[in-house]
């Protein structure tokens, strides 16, 4: 899809959410404001005073629908079916019915108290990519239901709950968020029913990029962090955790446990793991090590055998190698597989039956040539231009630097003593390294 196709579709979505139709923003009911108002019965007899709205926040409408309400009654709290209620006004509620169901209410799955659980609790607007608080949540009648249709995020709010009752239930639709456009955290109901399915906001929170979702995980509080990354695939997790600040990252890994830890440090990109790992105490590093597939914590052992201010210490490991007979299309089906690592990838090795370097080939070259072009025509084509620069483990990483800028290179190889490619030093890798207060994670950021 085009960026014009793209927009064009982003203002259609923003179009039909329901805060942008004037009928719905006319008739907004502000909970806070309904909190404490006065229910009464059909004659106008206050029959007792609301104490929170209840809400299925994640079932698959796209606005939450208002199941009940939880009112005292006397010493009781006493749950009331929606469809009891003949009107939501303003600060207060009218019923349909003078007959009451008095027993204690009890929450169900899937329940949530949109006071208690939500109000004043965090919550990321997917739109702002930003964490925020919710100020007041809005109630409106939409096709024949009353459901929960926005939030407000604003100061102004806050202190307007502060001032006489009078205030507090006047809506301000300028500031609503429409609430497909955030991300709530309800710890007492997070999971639901068995049957509950993704709401669309966090569907869209999987949209962002990794390093907008790092600010938001940076942002969020231990609960909320631990709730946001359960939401996620572990994949785009840990690319998440990549751009994390390194403090933030040592903190969330300690916070989740070490299965998780160890499962996210084995998703994530090896120089990245490694750079988590060595932020770890030595027994918290072995713990996480030891929870992780053999293969996999042994060659996160090797790297961190190096010293870090070196290419062996500082490369990544994720390399895609072929040989002088494979041709383009071929080479080009490995890159295909290999595209959950592409920030990662940016040139193939070409090796002998030995696995000893041929070649180091750059990307470009492989996207101009033809499907049927053999890897050996690519490197023969090349050797015009003189050879290609490598260098070895112990090399420092200053010095490989002045190798990338002299080759005009994104990144060099790093071979053994026999020429075998052990990982590769990518030009970020070097700034990390090198410029640790301002390494990858904010050099991507910069570039996104």
């Amino acid at each position: 899809m085009t960026t014009s196709a793209r927009l064009r579709d982003r203002r259609v979505q923003l179009a039909r959410r329901a805060t942008a139709s004037k009928t719905v923003r006319g008739s907004l009911v502000s909970v806070a404001g309904l909190v404490g108002g006065p229910v009464t019965n059909q004659a106008g007899d206050d029959v007792g005073r609301v104490v929170d709205v209840v809400a299925r926040l994640y079932g698959t409408d796209p606005y939450p629908p208002v199941t009940g309400l939880v009112v005292r009654v006397g010493r009781r709290s006493a749950f009331l079916q929606v469809d009891t209620v003949e009107q939501v006004n303003a600060g207060q509620v009218r019923l349909r019915t003078a007959r009451m169901d008095l027993r204690e209410y009890e929450r169900r799955p899937g329940e949530v108290l949109l006071a208690r659980d939500v109000l004043d609790h965090q919550l990321v607007d997917v739109d702002g990519i930003q964490v925020t608080r919710a100020a007041d949540l809005y109630l409106a009648p939409l096709a024949e239901r009353i459901v929960l249709v926005g939030v407000d995020v604003s100061l102004p709010t806050l202190l307007r709950r502060l001032g006489p009752r009078r205030w507090q239930a006047r809506p301000t639709p300028e500031r609503v968020l429409d609430w497909q456009a955030v991300a709530p955290f309800a710890e007492h109901a997070t999971e639901g029913p068995a049957q509950v399915h993704l709401r669309g906001t966090r569907s869209s929170l999987h949209q962002l990029r990794p390093a907008d979702l790092a600010d938001v995980l940076e942002d969020l509080g231990r609960a909320e962090r631990q709730q946001l990354l359960a939401w996620l695939e572990p994949g785009h997790a840990a690319d998440a955790l990549e751009e994390m600040e390194p403090g933030e990252l040592e903190n969330l890994l300690r916070e989740a446990g070490p299965a998780y830890a160890a499962r996210m440090l084995g998703e994530m990109e090896p120089d990245e793991a490694v750079d988590a790992l060595r932020d770890l105490g030595a027994g918290e590093r072995e713990t996480l090590l030891d929870l992780m597939a053999p293969a996999q914590a042994a060659g996160l052992r090797g790297l961190l055998a190096r010293p870090e201010d070196t290419a062996g210490g500082a490369m990544t490991t994720r390399l895609v190698t072929a040989l002088r007979e494979d041709t383009v299309a071929q080479v080009r089906g490995q890159l295909a597989e290999q595209a959950e690592h592409r920030t990662e990838i940016d040139a193939v090795a070409v090796v002998d039956a030995d696995s000893r370097l041929i070649a180091d080939i750059p990307l470009f070259h492989l996207t101009v040539a033809e499907d049927t072009t053999t890897m050996g025509d690519v490197v023969d084509w090349l050797a015009q231009f003189g050879t290609q620069v490598v260098v070895g483990p112990d090399t420092p990483v200053n010095e490989v630097a002045d190798h990338l800028l002299a080759s005009r290179a994104s990144s060099l190889l790093v071979v053994d003593e026999k020429e075998r490619p052990l990982g590769r030093m990518l030009a970020d890798d070097i700034l990390d390294a090198l410029l640790p207060e301002r390494g990858r994670r904010h050099f991507r950021r910069f570039l996104q």
